[in-house]
C-alpha cells in the first residue's frame, strides 16, 4: 500500500513538474515575443496595415496600436488622416483619395482603362500629389478599372495614355502611381489588372520608374499561384505589397495555405525597401492581437 501512495505521488509530482515546464515554456515565449516587440523588430521589413480592415477601431485607437507593435505606417489613408499620422510618428506606405473625392463613378471599378476617366482621374492625382509628397506619402494607389467588354491590349493602351498625363507631377514630386493587381476570379469580377505580366507590360509602356506595381500576395496567390517565382521575376515592377489568408483573406498563420515568411524572405531577398501592408480580415474578435501575431509572422 505504501509503495502504491508512492508511486502514486511520484506519478502526481511528474505531472505536475511537466505541467509547470509547460506553463513557464509558453511564458517564456510570450514574454520573448513581447520583448522582440518592445526592442523592436527586425528591420529587413517596414510593417503596415490597411486602415480597411480594422474600421471598427477609432482611427488614433489605432495609431496606438499600431505604433505599439512597432509598425511604421497605417495605409489606405487620405489626406484628412495624414496629420494624424503624424502625431503617432507613423506614415501612410501608400495613399489613396478621401473616398467620397474619386468623383463621377470614378474608383476601383471605373478607372484609368476608361479613356471617359482621364480628365476626372488627371484633376484628383495633379491635386492628391503634391499632397502627398508634403506629407512625406510616398506612394499613391490607384486601379485599371474593370474590362467592360474591352481587349486586354485596348486596356494597356486606354491606361498607358491616361497614366503618362500624370507623370511628370509624379517624377516632379517623387511620388510613386501604384496600381493594384487583384483576382477577379472570387472578390472583384470583371477587374483588368489581375495579372502580373499584364501590369509589367503596362509599367514598361507608361515608361515611368513613378509607375508601378502593388503585388497583393493574397489576389494574386488566387488568380495564378507561383507567388515567390513572380515576386523574383517582377520585382523591378512592384512599389508596394499587401497580405492576406488564402483561402478567406483571414489570418495568415497555419489557418491557411500561404507560407509567409519564406515570401517575405524572398521579398527581402530581392532588395525591396519598401512596406509590407497586412490587408487580412481578423476573424478573431481581438483584432489587433491578430495584426500583431500577422507583423511578427512577416517579420524575417
Amino acid at each position: 500500500m505504501e509503495k502504491s501512495i508512492s508511486r502514486r505521488t511520484a506519478l502526481q509530482s511528474v505531472g505536475l513538474a511537466s505541467a509547470a515546464m509547460l506553463t513557464s515554456s509558453l511564458s517564456n515565449r510570450i514574454e520573448a515575443a513581447d520583448t522582440q516587440m518592445g526592442a523592436g523588430l527586425k528591420g529587413r521589413i517596414n510593417h503596415s496595415a490597411c486602415r480597411w480592415c480594422y474600421n471598427t477601431i477609432p482611427f488614433e485607437d489605432l495609431c496606438k496600436s499600431a505604433k505599439e507593435i512597432g509598425m511604421q505606417s497605417l495605409e489606405l489613408t487620405g489626406p484628412s488622416e495624414w496629420e494624424i499620422l503624424k502625431k503617432y510618428d507613423l506614415t501612410a506606405a501608400i495613399g489613396w483619395p478621401e473616398e467620397n473625392k474619386w468623383g463621377n463613378g470614378m474608383g476601383l471599378t471605373s478607372c484609368f482603362n476608361n479613356v471617359k476617366n482621364h480628365d476626372g482621374l488627371v484633376a484628383l492625382y495633379e491635386d492628391l500629389i503634391p499632397k502627398a509628397a508634403k506629407a512625406g506619402i510616398k506612394n499613391l494607389i490607384t486601379f485599371s478599372g474593370n474590362r467592360n467588354g474591352l481587349s486586354d491590349e485596348d486596356g494597356l493602351i486606354n491606361c498607358k495614355k491616361g497614366l503618362q498625363r500624370i507623370m511628370k507631377t509624379a517624377e516632379k514630386h517623387d511620388v510613386t502611381i501604384t496600381m493594384e493587381l487583384l483576382n477577379s476570379k472570387v472578390n472583384h469580377k470583371d477587374y483588368q489588372c489581375d495579372h502580373t505580366d499584364w501590369g509589367a507590360a503596362l509599367c514598361e509602356m507608361v515608361g515611368s520608374d513613378k509607375f508601378k506595381l502593388l503585388y497583393d500576395i493574397y489576389h494574386m496567390q488566387i488568380m495564378e499561384g507561383d507567388v515567390i517565382a513572380t515576386i523574383k521575376k517582377y520585382n523591378q515592377y512592384i512599389s508596394h505589397y499587401h497580405t492576406g489568408g488564402v483561402p478567406g483573406r483571414n489570418e495568415i498563420d497555419d489557418t491557411q495555405e500561404l507560407n509567409y515568411p519564406a515570401i517575405m524572405k524572398a521579398i527581402v531577398d530581392t532588395g525591396y525597401k519598401g512596406f509590407v501592408g497586412q490587408e487580412f480580415v481578423p476573424a478573431r474578435t481581438d483584432k489587433i492581437a491578430s495584426l500583431k501575431q500577422g507583423v511578427l509572422i512577416c517579420d524575417v
